[in-house]
């Protein structure tokens, strides 16, 4: 079959197209023919040796969100889920392929009406997106800002908060950007490449309830001052690098929570069903902003990378 492998850690030219072994699904397996892969950030810092939460070594077979068709099904699986459209994960590895193994009690069957490659785009950053808003707990006519709020979960974020009932304040970098927030409901944009954007952002709300910090560093920081007394900063990514580092002392000295997402393995299968839900009966719309063929894997890393990309990022396999 055709796939990428990671021949070791490093910039995106490590990642490199060629042949592998078609994978045998073991028990309480299935085999999936793989038509998208997702590409997280996450994934572009463990190829670079950096944040790394599934611990992978190369040399492998990268990947670990795909969607496709079921075509074999290991022993003590049902054979009857052989052709039903399904997303999975993949544990960190095995994506970039066109096939993969993943496990049975892990497949999310594609709800109909919903496009395979929408689906794709949904499994990882739709549960993140669902689970940061349940931490935030954002109450109708609140104020929520939403860091990166163009990139794959900012994007789905901005949505969820608006049908809460919440003034979305939605924080990106450069107007291309902006305009794909705007487009999706936020009710104010800021550029947050200029200087003076937490000063228009207080300008506009007089401060924010709620902060969605997906970026981190200065970003995660200064979006932190913007909270009111009572207000509530949920940190799940680290775009700049770094962590916004706020501590609980600080926190508490300004009357602010900050509040996390800790779900059991069912929470997290339940808000992946609902972003699915949400999305097949049109209320929830992932941006799909760019597409790679399999071979150009590492294009699509370095493309994110350069922070030019919008929404999600996906492989196109088959």
């Amino acid at each position: 079959m055709r796939a990428v492998w990671l021949k070791g850690f490093g910039g995106p030219e490590v990642l490199v197209a060629g042949e592998a072994p078609d994978p045998v699904p073991g028990p309480g397996q299935v085999l999936v023919e793989v038509a998208f892969a997702n590409i997280t950030f996450v994934e572009t810092q463990a190829r670079a040796g950096g944040f790394n939460p599934f611990g992978t070594k190369p040399p492998l077979i990268p990947g670990n969100g795909v969607g496709g068709v079921v075509r074999g099904a290991g022993e003590g699986v049902d054979a009857s889920l052989a052709g039903t459209r399904v997303v999975t994960g993949l544990n960190g590895s095995g994506g970039y392929a066109e096939l993969a193994v993943a496990e049975a009690a892990q497949l999310f069957p594609v709800p109909e009406g919903l496009a395979l490659d929408d689906a794709v785009a949904l499994l990882a950053d739709g549960r993140t997106a669902t689970l940061m808003l349940e931490a935030g707990a954002p109450r109708p006519g609140e104020r929520v800002l939403v860091e990166a709020a163009a990139g794959g979960v900012g994007s789905l974020a901005v949505q969820l908060a608006k049908a809460a009932g919440a003034r979305v304040v939605a924080a990106a970098g450069g107007e291309r950007k902006t305009g794909v927030a705007r487009d999706l409901g936020a009710d104010v944009t800021v550029d947050y490449t200029l200087p003076d954007w937490a000063d228009r952002v207080r300008a506009e709300t007089g401060g924010v309830d709620v902060v969605l910090d997906g970026v981190g560093g200065d970003i995660g920081r200064t979006a932190f001052e913007l909270l009111v007394s009572g207000g509530r900063m949920v940190s799940y990514g680290l775009a700049a690098g770094e962590w916004a580092g706020i501590g609980q002392e600080q926190a508490a000295a300004r009357g602010v929570t900050l509040a996390r997402s800790q779900p059991t393995p069912e929470r997290i299968r339940e808000a992946t069903r609902s972003a699915l839900e949400e999305a097949a009966a049109g209320r929830l719309r992932p941006v799909i902003g760019q597409r790679f063929p399999l071979e150009r894997a590492a294009d699509a890393h370095a493309a994110i990378e350069s922070r030019a990309t919008v929404g999600k990022t996906l492989l196109e396999v088959r």
